[in-house]
């Protein structure tokens, strides 16, 4: 299974207050988990960066992985940039 990160920055209109983006969080997870059945989240992480979150996920479905972002764009009001994550011993092995 490949893993991804995508990176996002949330819009500040999308936000009204600090405590809105819980339930703005609850409503991109419950749409991905539901259109997006091929992905799995491994973990998510708030940065203090260029980047509000960084989510971590696998999937063997770049069509599902694609999906997913576009539900965090548009539902989640955010900018997102999708990287494929190779585990380093991997990437030096096929060198």
């Amino acid at each position: 299974m490949a893993t991804y990160i995508i990176l996002s920055r949330v819009s500040p209109e999308a936000l009204q207050e600090p405590g809105s983006l819980k339930e703005l969080a609850e409503k991109v997870s419950a749409k991905i988990k539901s259109e997006c059945p091929a992905v799995t989240w491994k973990d998510s992480y708030s940065t203090l960066g260029r980047f509000d979150v960084v989510d971590i996920i696998e999937s063997d479905d770049p069509k599902q992985v694609e999906k997913a972002a576009m539900i965090i764009r548009a539902y989640g009001h955010s900018m997102t940039e999708t990287l494929v994550a190779t585990p380093w011993d991997e990437f030096l092995a096929g060198l």
